[in-house]
């Protein structure tokens, strides 16, 4: 049984195999900025989320010329929890075995996670700094072992050399620095607490392999956007189809189509990532959504002028892509903008000086003799990946009884506002 074996942290092997050698070790994706599921770091190259049979058929039936847009789908791993030598439990992966593990949506309604119960139990704390909440087992033999261990492991072996610093709702600064964005956090504690609220009698689970979109950028800058002016699926219930319309009538996703999710961007004056979540942007106004557009593309020196046209020419492009999809709805999907906050004038000026460097203020990343030349295009490098597709559907899609017609104009739409306000944002900064 998996949660039985006493395993050494970070010793895990990519090749490994529950036959003898060890698996590879998850842990939280440090730049993840919006989501609910937890996304895990697999290898530099590759990530991984729950698996939900919807979204892996999806990826696995996209169009040729969406893939440029989304993440390589990467296939499938079995996931378990793995006690280690200090009484921890972590999440290993290793290679998908059919038939050996279920995916989130295999289990019947009344096994589904219940996230309201989940933060519950994840606040449930004594004094000090570990939680006494109780664990279920993970078969029906081993409940007590499971109760003795402590809390889930959340500190990361993997992490960022640049701190992050979540904007609160007041607009301040939190006062503490960590080395990953906390959202990810968040979402590690809470899809830990859910898969062990019930995973009585379960051992496996499937997890879908995807490319990290961000591993070819020094310092990743990311915009989490939610597209389209419906979020719930065809398959969803009166009561989640109205809670979604209510979020989207009370955001920016009904008067544009889009509305912030999260968001991390690189501040070259104190050399740390600003972080916003997704409950910023639900109250967002229009202006508001400008405004976050701006902070988006500002260092904390100057705005990034020089990303108007790449990161246009990409949206245009989606766009173009997506009015072709006849059928096709998006539903609750999200758009990544990504650039390098290491590739910048500014930030080539800002090394240069000596006190930059007494003070501390530019990371290791940016101490080697300048920020990253541009492409060979003049322009710097940026990437817009749509990603999340758990409720997305097409004509003929697992015969889905609900057909589209038309291309996702609610999508096209979010496309829209976003090309005519970064456009307008252009002109008044030329």
């Amino acid at each position: 049984m998996c949660v039985c074996q006493t395993m050494e942290v970070g010793k895990y092997g990519k090749n490994a195999t529950r036959s003898g050698d060890r698996g590879v070790l998850l842990e939280p994706f440090i730049h993840q900025v919006g989501g609910h599921s937890s996304m895990m770091r697999y290898d530099d190259h590759t990530v991984c989320k729950p698996l939900i049979t919807r979204e892996q058929r999806f990826y696995e039936s996209l169009p040729p010329e969406m893939k440029e847009f989304t993440p390589e789908y990467k296939g499938v791993v079995s996931v378990c929890f793995e006690g280690d030598s200090d009484g921890y439990i972590n999440l290993v992966a290793y290679p998908y075995v059919e038939n050996e593990a279920v995916g989130q949506d295999d289990l019947p309604e009344r096994d589904q996670p219940r996230r309201k119960h989940s933060r519950r139990s994840l606040h449930r704390s004594s004094s000090g700094t570990e939680h006494k909440e109780e664990k279920p087992g993970l078969a029906s033999d081993s409940t007590e072992s499971i109760q003795e261990m402590k809390s889930p492991r959340v500190d990361l072996h993997i992490h960022s050399d640049v701190p992050f610093q979540m904007l609160d709702g007041n607009s301040g600064l939190s006062s503490e620095k960590i080395s990953y964005n906390p959202w990810s956090l968040r979402c590690h504690k809470q899809q830990l607490s859910r898969m062990r609220s019930e995973s009585k009698d379960r051992k496996l689970y499937k997890f879908l392999l995807l490319e990290n979109v961000v591993h070819h950028f020094k310092l990743p800058c990311v915009l989490d956007l939610k597209m389209g002016t419906r979020q719930h699926g065809d398959d969803a219930s009166e009561e989640k189809a109205a809670r979604q319309m209510k979020k989207c009538e009370q955001s920016t996703s009904a008067t544009l189509g889009v509305r912030v999710c999260g968001m991390q961007v690189y501040q070259l004056d104190t050399g740390h990532y600003l972080c916003r979540n997704k409950y910023y942007g639900r109250g967002l106004s229009i202006e508001g959504f400008r405004n976050a557009l701006y902070q988006y593309l500002h260092n904390g020196i100057e705005l990034r002028k020089d990303l108007f046209e790449p990161v246009l020419a990409k949206l245009r492009s989606l766009k173009a892509v997506l009015e072709r999809q006849a059928s096709y709805r998006f539903y609750s999907s999200s758009l990544l903008i990504i650039y390098d906050g290491k590739e910048s004038r500014a930030g080539a000026l800002l090394e240069r000086r000596p006190e930059a460097r007494l003070k501390g203020s530019v990371p290791e990343g940016l101490q080697d003799g300048g920020g990253s030349e541009p492409g060979s295009s003049g322009q710097p490098k940026v990437d817009v990946r749509m990603i999340d597709f758990a409720h997305s559907t097409f004509k003929g899609f697992r015969d889905d009884p609900t057909v589209h017609d038309g291309p996702d104009m609610g999508y096209v739409f979010g496309l829209e506002s976003l090309i005519n306000i970064m456009e307008q944002m252009r002109e008044e900064n030329q």
